[in-house]
C-alpha cells in the first residue's frame, strides 16, 4: 500500500499505465484501459494514469500534458553523444524510475476532444518511461521498478498494467491484465520475439500480486502454460460500452450515410473490420466469401498489420484481375469509429471468424447492436458469443463458404440471432463488469463503495 498518508475521506485509488492511451489511433488494449477507467470512476475509486512521454512534462510546465500529448518524430541517426544518453538511461532503468504528478489541464485538447481525455483524477508521467524499460529489459533482462513522488500527491493504492509490461510500482499491489498468450498458442501469427516474450511472461508473474485476464480460455492458458496457482488469477471480462449518441442514432440517418457515403444499402453487405494480421483470418474469409458464390458485397476494414502478405494475396489477385467478383469486395484500410459503428449496424452480418482471441470485442459490438456474427469455434470466442452467433471451424473454408450462404439466404436466421445477440451482449453489461472488477481490486485487499 502507500507510504504517503492519505485524508480518511479521500478515496483509494485504481491508476493504469497509459501505454496505449495516449495513442492517436486507439488499439484494443487503449479501449480495455479507458473502460477500465471509466468502470473505476463508477465504483467510487479514484482514478489514475502513468505516461511515458518523449517529453519531460518540466520542459512545458505548467501544461505537462503537452508532453503526453506530442506525436513522436519519425526516427532518425542519432549522434554519439545521444546514442551515449540512450544507452546510460537504459542501463539505469532497472535501478528505478520516478513518476510526477502531472497537472490535468482544461486548456490541452485530446485527439478526438474533450470525450477522448481518460477518464482520470490524476496524470502522472516518467518520461520516456516504456522505451527505456523496454529496451533495458530486451537487452539486460532486467525489470524497471517506479516508484511515485508523493510530495504533492498521494501515490495510487493500486497499480494496473494493462499488458505485459517490464514494469512494476513500488509499495503499492501490482495488477496486471494478460489478454492472452497467442505468442505462444499461435506462434507463426506473430512477429513477438518469442525468448523475450517468455521472459516478460516470467517477469510478471513473479512480481504480480495477482493476475486479471479477460475470459477463461485465458485464464486456463496463464494456469496451464504459465504454471500460476488458480487463486492468482481472475477472469473480469470486458464490458461493450459504445457512444451513446452512436447507439441511438436513428435508422433512418445510418440510411442515409451508408447510401451516401460507401453506396450501400441497409442490410445489403457482409462486414468484415479488424487489424489485418494472420490471427484476424482474413485470407480464408475472402476465400470462403468467393467460394460461396453469394452476390451480397463484402466490406473489409483494417490497416495492414504484421505478415499481411498471405491474408491479402487473394484479395490483391482478384482486385488486379478485376471482374464482378472484384466490384463486389470493398476494401478500406481506415474508418472513422463512428462510420465504422455505422457499418455494424448496417450490414447483414459481421464475419468474424478467428483464429484465436483473448476475448473477442468486434463480436460483442455487433452483438449488442442486433447485428447476426459469425464466428470461430476457437479460443475465448464461444464464450462471447454464446448461442447468439453461428460459430465455425475457422479454418475449414468449406464450412464458412456454407455459413455464408446460409445467413445470406435465411432472413428468419439473422432476425433470430439479431435478438439472441442483444441479450448475450447484455451479459456483459457494465454491472456485470463492475462487480467482477470489484471483486478483483479486493483479491488485492482494496476496495471501494460508489
Amino acid at each position: 500500500m502507500s507510504t504517503t498518508p492519505r485524508d480518511k475521506c479521500d478515496r483509494p485509488s485504481i491508476c493504469v499505465d497509459g501505454f496505449n492511451l495516449a495513442a492517436s489511433q486507439g488499439t484494443g488494449i487503449a479501449t480495455y484501459s479507458r473502460n477500465l477507467l471509466e468502470a473505476a470512476s463508477r465504483l467510487g475509486f479514484r482514478t489514475e494514469a502513468l505516461f511515458g512521454p518523449t517529453l519531460s512534462p518540466t520542459c512545458v510546465k505548467p501544461f505537462g500534458e503537452v508532453a503526453i500529448l506530442d506525436p513522436e518524430r519519425p526516427a532518425t541517426p542519432l549522434r554519439f553523444m545521444q546514442k551515449v544518453e540512450r544507452d546510460i538511461r537504459t542501463r539505469l532503468s532497472p535501478l528505478g524510475r520516478t513518476a510526477h504528478p502531472v497537472a490535468i489541464s482544461q486548456d490541452v485538447i485530446w485527439p478526438g476532444g474533450e470525450a477522448a481525455r481518460p477518464r482520470a483524477d490524476q496524470f502522472w508521467a516518467s518520461d520516456k518511461l516504456y522505451f527505456h524499460a523496454s529496451r533495458a529489459f530486451k537487452k539486460h533482462g532486467r525489470g524497471t521498478p517506479v516508484r511515485f513522488e508523493t510530495r504533492d500527491a498521494p501515490a495510487p493504492d493500486v497499480m494496473h498494467w494493462t499488458t505485459l509490461l517490464p514494469l512494476r510500482a513500488r509499495n503499492v499491489p501490482n495488477i496486471y491484465t494478460i489478454h492472452d498468450l497467442i505468442p505462444l498458442r499461435l506462434p507463426h501469427t506473430t512477429l513477438h520475439n518469442k525468448p523475450v516474450f517468455m521472459d516478460m511472461c516470467r517477469e510478471v508473474v513473479r512480481h504480480a500480486d495477482h493476475i486479471a485476464v479477460v475470459s477463461e480460455a485465458t485464464r486456463q492458458d496463464v494456469i496451464r502454460m504459465l504454471g500460476v496457482p488458480e487463486d492468482r488469477v481472475t477472469n473480469t471480462y470486458q464490458a461493450v460500452s459504445l457512444p451513446k449518441a452512436l447507439i441511438e442514432k436513428p435508422e433512418r440517418d445510418v440510411v442515409i450515410e451508408l447510401e451516401a457515403t460507401f453506396q450501400l444499402g441497409w442490410g445489403d453487405y457482409f462486414l468484415h473490420f479488424g487489424a489485418v494480421e494472420p490471427k484476424k483470418n482474413l485470407g480464408r474469409v475472402v476465400e470462403a466469401y468467393l467460394v460461396s458464390g453469394v452476390q451480397t458485397p463484402l466490406v473489409i476494414v483494417g490497416g495492414r498489420g504484421w505478415l499481411s502478405e498471405p491474408e491479402t494475396a487473394l484479395l490483391s489477385h482478384v482486385k488486379a484481375i478485376g471482374g464482378a467478383s472484384s466490384d463486389r469486395i470493398h476494401v478500406y484500410e481506415y474508418m472513422s469509429f463512428a462510420a465504422l459503428v455505422s457499418l455494424i449496424r448496417g450490414a447483414r452480418a459481421v464475419l468474424f471468424p478467428s483464429l484465436y482471441e483473448g476475448f473477442g470485442l468486434p463480436v460483442l459490438e455487433a452483438m449488442s447492436l442486433g447485428t447476426p456474427v459469425l464466428t470461430s469455434n476457437q479460443g475465448s470466442l464461444p464464450e462471447v458469443a454464446g448461442d447468439a452467433a453461428l460459430q465455425v471451424d475457422p479454418y475449414d473454408i468449406d464450412a464458412l463458404s456454407r455459413a455464408v450462404r446460409m445467413i445470406d439466404a435465411d432472413a428468419d436466421w439473422r432476425a433470430e440471432a439479431s435478438t439472441r445477440g442483444k441479450t448475450q451482449a447484455a451479459l456483459f453489461n457494465d454491472n456485470a463488469y463492475d462487480a467482477r472488477l470489484r471483486g478483483l481490486y479486493a483479491k488485492v485487499g482494496v476496495s471501494s463503495e460508489a
